[in-house]
């Protein structure tokens, strides 16, 4: 990407009554808990509410439509946002900012030197600030960034107008990558600018050749790496959580043709129900520079209550990623020998473990299936089938079929194996059939990372087209086959070829560009 000149980040600082540039930790927390932003938990984390914002807001995201930019990104997923509209907003938030005191963090987003982007976040809150400090990478001497690549303006006290604006509400989350520049307004919520990020890091690392990933990451003794790739729901976060391996990243990462790289120096971790025997090392790393967004506190404590969704359930705790015992720092490992798609399949159809090729890991990439269950929102009454490309549309500027090729070259390359591994249901759909034994998905993603499966017989699944092993150490061998749970055979076929149309539905949307072995990969109907 070409460098260009800088022409917004000298209005924004000298127009603010004071810019507070690169503070520690500790005196950002002092000025938050100062100034009302938050209180301090018994454990020393920052407490903060975000409003009624609580978690991001899709539809109030756009990417202007600049000529440079026009002919890459994908607009039937991206929602265009007009040069000349960016400019006034751009210039409304500037008359917002004057004589407003700011925070500002110089870093880089890439643990990889050599394919960092340095980035500069402007906030109007200290503990929006805080937030960024500890979820990016840190640079020993803010000096040493340099001149940035890009910078996020995030002003979550002004509104948008969406008749001034052109804006869908009052929520705003504008990327412009010929400026290099984020306008973020209207949210309290932290996480627009972690992903606005990523998003910017979905633009710049494949033109680069870099394959860029919503995943987690964690690599053994032996250099093993692995990468484990999920929807919300499917235990990305726990079975990539081991005290056997050292945890890459949580959730974004790079693969370069030297390896793969974590994109943040931080975790930002759900933290609903979260408990100390279930995740010991997130429990422990929620202390003093951690952040906590919309957790409830226990009456007349300062103790925090994880079980209590009063506010939402998408409670959230940012820390750094050297606060987990076991982590590698820097973030910067080999090329994965594995990786894992998590699903949590609630039609209790697909395998527990499925060994894919690399037209077979395409497809499921771009597919990135799992299930909504019936209750989780209104109007659910059954589970619904939910596909995301590549596991992270939200975020992709990009064609989806740009990062499925970087996949499938990456695969090839290094000769990296790859299972869709199902956490959901068996024996039957949610409501009659029971979760997936968390001990057998342990024992399986075990087998499948130190190569226990490799020399197994597997056998071809007929509907969803995929390679199933006939023994796991740890499971026995009737669950690896879904259908012998069912005690109606002929209720599995039904809802397994139900679940294999949905995919075949959801895979059309793609087009005609899409290779014809890709295709063919994907589950018969």
């Amino acid at each position: 990407m070409v460098k260009q000149e800088l022409t917004f980040s000298s209005p924004v600082l000298s127009l603010a009554a004071k810019a507070n540039y690169n503070l520690s930790a500790s005196e950002l927390v002092e000025i938050a808990v100062a100034q009302g932003e938050g209180i301090l938990t018994d454990s020393g984390a920052l407490l903060v509410t975000t409003g009624k914002y609580t978690g991001r807001s899709p539809n109030d995201k756009f990417v202007v439509d600049a000529a440079s930019v026009h002919d890459q990104i994908a607009w039937s997923s991206n929602k265009a946002f007009d040069e000349g509209k960016f400019e006034r907003l751009y210039q409304r938030m500037m008359g917002y900012i004057q004589n407003k005191e700011v925070f500002v963090f110089d870093g880089f987003a890439g643990a990889d030197e050599n394919n960092r982007l340095a980035v500069r976040f402007i906030n109007e809150f200290a503990w929006q600030n805080l937030f960024v400090h500890q979820l990016f990478v840190r640079p020993d001497n803010p000096a040493h960034v340099g001149q940035p690549d890009f910078q996020v303006v995030c002003l979550p006290g002004f509104k948008a107008d969406p008749e001034v604006d052109g804006t869908n509400s009052e929520v705003f989350i504008v990327l412009n990558f010929e400026k290099r520049l984020v306008l973020i307004g209207g949210t309290h919520y932290a996480g627009e600018m972690k992903k606005s990020i990523f998003s910017v890091m979905n633009y710049i690392l494949p033109q680069r050749g870099i394959l860029s990933m919503h995943c987690s990451a964690n690599v053994g003794k032996q250099g093993d790496a692995a990468l484990f790739f999920g929807l919300s729901g499917t235990g990305k976060t726990t079975l990539s959580a081991d005290p056997d391996r050292r945890l890459i990243g949580d959730d974004e990462h790079g693969w370069s043709d030297k390896g793969i790289f974590n994109i943040e120096g931080g975790c930002y971790a759900k933290c609903i129900k979260l408990s100390h025997e279930t995740e010991p090392q997130i429990w422990e790393a929620i202390r003093f520079g951690a952040v906590l967004e919309n957790v409830v506190l226990k009456p007349g404590t300062r103790t925090p209550d994880y079980d209590s969704e009063a506010i939402t359930e998408n409670t959230r705790a940012a820390y750094p990623v050297d606060y987990i015992p076991n982590a590698l720092i820097p973030g910067v490992s080999g090329h994965p020998k594995t990786v894992v798609f998590l699903t949590a399949d609630a039609f209790g159809v697909l395998p527990p473990v499925a060994k894919l090729s690399k037209e077979q890991a395409m497809f499921h990439f771009l597919s990135g299936y799992t299930s909504k269950l019936a209750g989780t929102e209104r109007g659910v009454t059954e589970p619904e089938a939910t596909f995301s490309a590549c596991f992270g549309a939200p975020f992709l500027p990009l064609s989806p079929l740009v990062y499925a090729k970087l996949l499938g070259e990456k695969l090839e390359q290094h000769n990296t194996n790859v299972f869709l591994i199902n956490t959901g249901w068996s024996g039957g759909p949610y409501g009659i059939g029971k979760r997936m034994s968390l001990p057998y998905t342990r024992a399986i993603v075990s087998a499948a990372i130190e190569g226990k499966l490799d020399n197994v017989p597997f056998e071809l699944d007929p509907i969803f087209n995929v390679y199933v092993p006939t023994e796991c150490p740890g499971v026995p061998a009737e669950v690896l086959k879904p259908r012998n749970t069912w005690a109606d055979k002929e209720a599995y076929d039904r809802k397994a070829h139900e679940l294999a149309a949905l995919f075949i539905k959801n895979f059309n949307k793609f087009g005609e560009n899409m290779p014809d072995e890709v295709v063919a990969a994907g589950p018969k109907a």
